[in-house]
Order: C-alpha cells, then sequence, then structure tokens
C-alpha cells in the first residue's frame, strides 16, 4: 500500500510537471499549516512557496484554535498570534484566517488557487481513515512540495522546554511573574529556589577548584623550570671553576719551570750585574793607563804619585 502511494504520488508530480502555468499573471500559489510559535523552519517553506514560480502571490491559511485542538492538539500561542506572526513574514502576501483542515475544490475556487504548496509527508484528515489531507489536490496536479528544515520544528521547541521546565519556572519567578500565575504550589516554588542555590553553589565549588588545579599545574611547570635552571646553573658552575681551576694550576706550573731552568738563573744574574754596573761609569785612558772611577771610589792614577 504505501509502495502504491508513493508510485501515485510521482505520477502526480510528473503530471504537475508537465502542465503549463499561466505567464499572463501572478500564479497564485496556497500554504497552510498551524505556525504555532512561528520559526525559521517554517519561514524557509513559505520562501519555498513563494519562489516556486517566478511570478507569485502567495496566500497561507492557518486553522484556527477550535479545529486546531481538535484535529492536532493545543497550541502555545492562540489563533490571533499566530494569525499577526504569518503577516510580519515577508514572503506572505495574504494570510487566509480560519483555514480548512482539509483543502477541496470549492476552497481552491473560491480563493482561486493555483497551486498548493506543502511537504510531501501526509497528514491525517477529519475522517479518521487516515487519509492524506492533500491527496485531492495531489490527484488533480496542484500539488508543488517543499522541503522541511531539520532539526526545528515547534515540537521540538516545546520539547525543549519541557525538559528544562525548572529552569524556566525559576527564570520567570526571577524576573517578576508569580506562582500563581506560573501554576506552582508554594512549596514546589521553594524546593525549586532551594535547588537552584545548590546548583549554583555547587559551580562556584567546580569553579574554585578548576582553578586550584590551574594554580597547581602551574606550580608544577614552575618547580620543574626552576629545578633545570639550578641544575643548569650549577653545571655552568663547575665547569667555569675546573676552567678557572685549571689555568691557575698551568700559572703555577709555568712559574716553577722559569724558576727551575738554569737558562732562566743565569739571565737573571746577568740582568743584576749589568744592572750593577751602571751605578760605576769606568773611563779608561790609553796614553796613561790609568782607570778612573767617577765615584769617590778608588783612583789609580793618585797611588802612582
Amino acid at each position: 500500500m504505501r509502495e502504491n502511494r508513493m508510485e501515485e504520488q510521482n505520477n502526480v508530480s510528473t503530471a504537475h510537471s508537465n502542465s503549463d502555468p499561466p505567464s499572463d499573471r501572478p500564479l497564485r500559489v496556497y500554504a497552510d499549516g498551524i505556525y504555532d510559535l512561528f520559526h525559521f523552519g517554517h519561514a524557509r517553506s513559505l520562501e519555498q512557496a513563494k519562489k516556486s514560480f517566478p511570478n507569485t502571490y502567495l496566500l497561507v491559511g492557518c486553522c484556527n484554535d477550535a479545529v486546531t485542538h481538535k484535529y492536532k492538539g493545543k497550541t502555545v500561542m492562540t489563533e490571533a498570534e499566530r494569525y499577526e506572526s504569518l503577516r510580519h513574514c515577508k514572503w506572505v502576501d495574504e494570510v487566509i484566517p480560519d483555514a480548512p483542515w482539509v483543502i477541496t475544490k470549492e476552497f481552491l475556487d473560491k480563493h482561486k488557487i493555483d497551486y498548493v504548496a506543502h511537504d510531501s509527508l501526509p497528514y491525517a484528515d477529519a475522517s479518521g481513515a487516515g487519509k492524506d489531507v492533500y491527496e485531492f489536490v495531489k490527484a488533480i496536479g496542484k500539488f508543488k512540495e517543499t522541503k522541511r528544515t531539520e532539526g526545528i520544528s515547534t515540537s521540538d521547541i516545546i520539547m525543549r522546554i519541557v525538559k528544562d521546565y525548572n529552569q524556566y519556572v525559576l527564570r520567570n519567578l526571577d524576573r517578576g511573574y508569580s506562582r500563581k500565575e506560573l501554576g506552582v504550589s508554594y512549596v514546589k516554588e521553594k524546593r525549586l529556589r532551594v535547588n537552584m542555590r545548590l546548583k549554583k553553589l555547587q559551580e562556584k565549588v567546580k569553579e574554585q577548584q578548576e582553578k586550584i588545579q590551574i594554580v597547581a599545574m602551574h606550580r608544577n611547570e614552575w618547580v620543574e623550570n626552576a629545578d633545570r635552571l639550578v641544575a643548569g646553573f650549577l653545571e655552568m658552575f663547575e665547569e667555569g671553576c675546573h676552567k678557572m681551576g685549571t689555568a691557575i694550576r698551568d700559572r703555577i706550573q709555568e712559574q716553577l719551570r722559569r724558576q727551575q731552568s738554569p737558562g732562566s738563573y743565569f739571565l737573571q744574574n746577568g740582568k743584576e750585574e749589568d744592572d750593577s754596573s751602571d751605578e760605576y761609569e769606568e773611563y779608561y785612558d790609553d796614553d796613561s793607563d790609568e782607570y778612573y772611577y767617577d765615584d769617590e771610589g778608588y783612583n789609580d792614577g793618585e797611588e802612582k804619585k
């Protein structure tokens, strides 16, 4: 049965693609839905409907609260709020309130609709037999398929709120809403506030623990770096001391070798003799064969007289 339905949809799509739309006026394309908590997934589907043809006039039908609550369930927004949300979407040219749950030929003729745009998923009609509400439109070749936006839907948004219900209750209590407006008992309100304080305390403790871990990590790094620097300094100091000790030892040995060497000794005595001979200046006279010393020292000539 599912294969037959898919084959029927393919045939309808082929028949639709072969039909030639009028080119002398804007095509009137109709899209419908509930549009509760209007989001960008709704806007994208309407954008696809608007851009399905080069010249499109987009009509958007929205079911009222009575029909929606009967066939789909309770909505978050009222029908007036949903109508107004659609009017503020830039892709929408006209909003049709109180739209029918099942599209009929009379409805198409009344609004002069050329095509109906919607995603291809089957939606149950009002008969309870599980028939698709767009079955008639698909059969006459006036259905234009759009694609759903993955990851966003009204049901998903409601699920997020229900999942974090307590947080949203506290959020609104902090913003000034009363517990009666939120439908919360006195005991539940106090319990939620205590739990929230405990949660904040846990977060602070966790934050302090993370800071302590960071400080300890930096301390360990500092200790490692300090040990490395001290070891490097000691190594350099030891090497410098070794070089200095070697230089001192070599210098001492060199001095000892000079003192113990005979040539060095005579060279030193000769220097002393040269220095002592400078104190006395010797004069020699070839004619008289006399020596004169120019100090108060010995005079050979005087003794000869």
